[in-house]
């Protein structure tokens, strides 16, 4: 029993006497607030993982040519490729992908219901 007590002690000691060394002029992390998407090069919001884009990037996502097809409506940017009611990005009414429809959507037939069925995939900045 003296001889886990000493061990015990004797732990302590040794233990308790150590000192660290403080890290001195380490740099500091770098905020990642985002990242770039390989497949559009755009920018990625780490929060969100939603694409950040401007208007005049979102016309790149026209829905032809292979293109995905995008569309904005408050900001928020749907993905509409693959309904059958925007192929080759072309909609009813003259509607097309690539573009902010934010003023046509409370007139349309749908209205805002409609986007319930699609993901949000950006958001339009400035």
């Amino acid at each position: 029993m003296k001889k886990i007590i000493l061990l015990i002690v004797l732990s302590v000691f040794l233990f308790g006497c150590t000192t660290s060394t403080p890290v001195v002029n380490q740099p500091e992390t770098p905020n990642t607030d985002s990242t770039i998407d390989e497949a559009t090069g755009l920018t990625i919001d780490a929060e969100t993982g939603l694409l950040l884009m401007t208007i005049e990037e979102l016309a790149q996502f026209d829905g032809k040519d292979g293109a995905k097809a995008f569309v904005a409506i408050d900001g928020n940017v749907y993905e509409v490729t693959g309904n059958r009611k925007w192929l080759d990005g072309n909609h009813e009414q003259g509607m097309s992908a690539g573009r902010d429809l934010s003023e046509f959507i409370s007139g349309a037939p749908h209205g805002y219901d409609i986007l319930k069925q699609f993901t949000i995939v950006g958001k339009i900045v400035e």
